[in-house]
């Protein structure tokens, strides 16, 4: 009976436990978990900020969907060494477990610059619940809120702020809001809606320091200007985490280097996730996780699966609106693209020699599903160039 050791207890290694269990019903499974709660939705934390949502109701297996699956979850415990010649893991608690197949999935954390002052009271990212419960707390000791980043979960937790009755100010280094999702024509129209909803901008901006004592009470930027708000909030970025990794001897670079059937530089070490390099890329979105973790399951009872990547997408509600992204976007116009839009909505399809190589769908859904398949397939769409002009174009025409 061979014993499954998987270290993170996200999207990539709860999928991973879903398949060793699928292909091997009587194997060992023990998951560790760095947090004290099971597996939970990790981009509805937003909602857990606004107040509106309770933690429990983003939780996606509770602690019973482990014990029907006879997955043995050690909650709150850190997998600090590895040792791949003895095949053992030890956490911060002292548990010492021996593997067969071991799955590194620790996934990353909030990527805070450094930025003076960074250490101060009130000054938080957003990647756990236990951040999501912090930042609530802290909105309630301030009416004016500083969000440095304007990225995709950023800008939803800053909603979640404003519904809590804060000012939301939003330093973003960049000339644009989401400028790996949004064009600048989709994030001007996205950054009047939020302007709409109490949100003020500094575009183009760059942070210098947290103002305050031993507490944050607002951001200096470089150009002079000062922004006043109890409550800081960086959305710049995630990085892998690599302590493990690197402890355990394994091939590092931008993240965990693994090949195509998720297999570290150690044999029956698997890695899956936000932490890994494939193919000198690290993705760091749900859907790679989830695929990557399916991967690595298989493969450590006994498959033969294959990693192709994926596509790079986006999907989220973004202050209420629903957003769609993949691809190349084309920020640069250096390609065909077919536009519609009116006052609140945003449709922007790239075509490269009649093929699909990106798309934003902003305040529409339908034709999502159809345009990622064409993408994903390559299909040619060229005949529907002007039709997919109109608002309510057929997508199912394409696949």
């Amino acid at each position: 009976m061979k014993n499954y050791v998987i270290v993170g207890n996200g999207v990539a290694g709860v999928t991973a436990a879903e398949k060793i269990r699928a292909a091997d019903p009587e194997g060992e499974i023990t998951v560790f978990s760095q947090e004290p709660e099971p597996f939970y939705y990790r981009v509805r934390l937003p909602e857990v900020v606004s107040g509106q949502v309770e933690p429990s109701r983003i939780v996606i297996h509770p602690a019973d969907w482990y014990k029907d699956n006879k997955i043995n979850l050690l909650l709150g415990e850190t997998v600090v060494k590895g040792d791949v010649s003895a095949k053992k893991v030890q956490s911060d608690q002292g548990t010492v477990m021996n593997y067969d197949e071991l799955l590194l999935a620790v996934g990353a954390r909030s990527f805070i610059p450094p930025v003076p002052g960074a250490e101060k009271k009130g000054v938080f990212g957003l990647r756990s619940l236990a951040d999501a419960r912090a930042v609530a707390a802290q909105a309630e000791k301030t009416k004016k809120a500083v969000l440095i980043g304007g990225g995709l979960l950023g800008l939803e937790a800053g909603y979640g702020l404003t519904r809590r009755g804060l000012t939301v100010q939003v330093v973003e280094f960049f000339d644009r809001l989401l400028p790996r999702q949004m064009d600048p024509a989709g994030a001007a129209k996205l950054q009047k809606i939020l302007e709409g909803l109490g949100f003020s901008f500094y575009l183009g901006a760059k942070a210098k320091q947290i103002l305050g004592q031993s507490e944050a009470e607002g951001l200096a930027l470089e150009d002079g200007r000062e922004i006043e708000g109890g409550l800081v909030l960086f959305s710049a970025g995630i990085r892998p985490n690599l302590d493990l990794a690197r402890n355990m001897g394994l091939d590092v670079d931008k993240g965990v280097k693994v090949d195509d059937r998720l297999q570290t530089s150690r044999p029956s070490v698997w890695a899956a996730g936000d932490l890994i390099e494939h193919r000198g890329r690290i993705y760091g979105i749900w859907p790679a996780a989830r695929a990557q973790g399916e991967t690595a399951g298989i493969n450590m009872a006994g498959g033969q699966a294959v990693y192709e990547g994926t596509v790079l997408s986006n999907s989220l509600k973004v202050v209420g609106v629903d957003l769609t992204a993949a691809g190349d976007i084309d920020a640069d116009g250096k390609h065909q693209s077919i536009i519609f839009q009116d006052d609140s909505t945003y449709r922007k399809i790239v075509l490269d020699q009649g093929r699909i190589i990106g798309f934003i769908f902003f305040g529409l859904t339908q034709g999502v599903k159809e345009c990622q398949a064409a993408l994903e397939k390559g299909l040619d769409v060229s005949p529907y160039a002007q039709a997919m002009k109109e608002k309510d174009f057929d997508f199912s025409k394409l696949v």
